[in-house]
């Protein structure tokens, strides 16, 4: 592995070790889990999406690998906020950041829960989730431009860490623009880029049947298939956000090329989901290894060699 090549990158204020990380969902649920992320190659911890309460979640079977990438309806399974604040303090012995991610059911929850963090001084950062697709009778706040305005109007006086925010995929224009114009009114920290796909349909042909039990089949399409939407995202919000917001990129990440291909739309640094279910925590030490192997052959040395410098056939 080439060791003149650096993965380091910063988010929130903070140095990451390595851009590569865990997007909030799969196997961050627990403590236990939290620490096998910490001792793992991750450049970073960041826990499950944490409601007011704690939540079982949607009935099983609610995650299915597909194969070219997964279905879930979770309905955000988590032990509650406290939990996860809570373990900010043992995040400390492993030398990396450790982010909370949020998703409170109503605006007043995420308010609380948000006012309640502000003794935990260890967490680094908040990452509020705007994009859940998976809570049966829940829409997501971030295709309401306005109320997602009303949602940082409201959080920002409370926050006292830094804060980022959790997309959904966006796939109009003028949806780009119009949710950018809603960012760009407060100081975020980061754009993470993005969410599953919401309400997919995935079919078994020989039994014919729905693949997950929740809200009828629909659920949440992840990996593979939504790379081509979350580099789009990625480069345009890096386009249009102020240039102190960090975007992180998520969606379809499995190699060191996917990587190079979100970082080189803009990303700061990316979160690997379906791919860390499938094979654990060995991912993100292969994919970063992968990852500097194409930095030393292009002759970079740095993220900052490359990222956001996407090339466009019209010069």
């Amino acid at each position: 592995m080439p060791s003149s090549v650096s993965l380091s990158t910063q988010v929130a204020g903070v140095v990451l070790p390595s851009c590569i990380y865990n997007a909030s969902g799969p196997l961050c649920s627990h403590e236990d889990e939290l620490h096998v992320i910490g001792q793992s190659a991750s450049g970073a911890i960041l826990s499950k999406s944490a409601t007011r309460e704690k939540r079982m979640g949607n009935e099983e079977p609610r995650y299915v690998d597909t194969g070219w990438g997964s279905i879930n309806s979770m309905g955000l399974p988590n032990e509650g906020y406290l939990y996860y604040a809570r373990f900010a303090q043992q995040a400390v012995a492993y030398d990396k950041p450790y982010f909370m991610s949020v998703s409170g059911l109503s605006l007043e929850d995420n308010v609380h829960i948000i006012r309640e963090l502000e003794p935990f001084e260890h967490i680094a950062g908040i990452e509020l989730n705007l994009s859940c697709p998976n809570v049966p009778g829940k829409p997501q706040t971030g295709y309401d431009f306005e109320q997602s305005r009303r949602t940082l109007e409201a959080v920002f006086p409370v926050c006292k860490q830094p804060l980022g925010v959790k997309l959904p995929p966006y796939f109009d224009i003028p949806h780009f623009q119009m949710m950018a114009e809603v960012l760009n009114d407060f100081p975020l920290a980061f754009v993470t880029c993005v969410n599953s796909i919401g309400n997919g349909l995935v079919i078994d042909l020989d039994s014919e049947q729905v693949l997950i039990r929740p809200k009828h089949g629909f659920g949440g399409i992840g990996g593979d298939y939504i790379k081509p939407t979350a580099l789009a995202n990625v480069r345009q919000f890096y386009t249009l956000l102020d240039k102190n917001v960090a975007i992180i990129g998520c969606g379809g990440v499995r190699s060191g090329e996917d990587a190079f291909e979100h970082i080189l739309c803009g990303a700061s640094a990316v979160q690997i989901g379906t791919q860390f279910m499938r094979e654990g925590t060995a991912c993100f030490e292969r994919i970063a290894g992968e990852l500097k192997n194409i930095m030393a052959k292009k002759g970079y040395s740095c993220l900052e060699d490359f990222k956001g410098r996407l090339k466009t056939l019209d010069g």
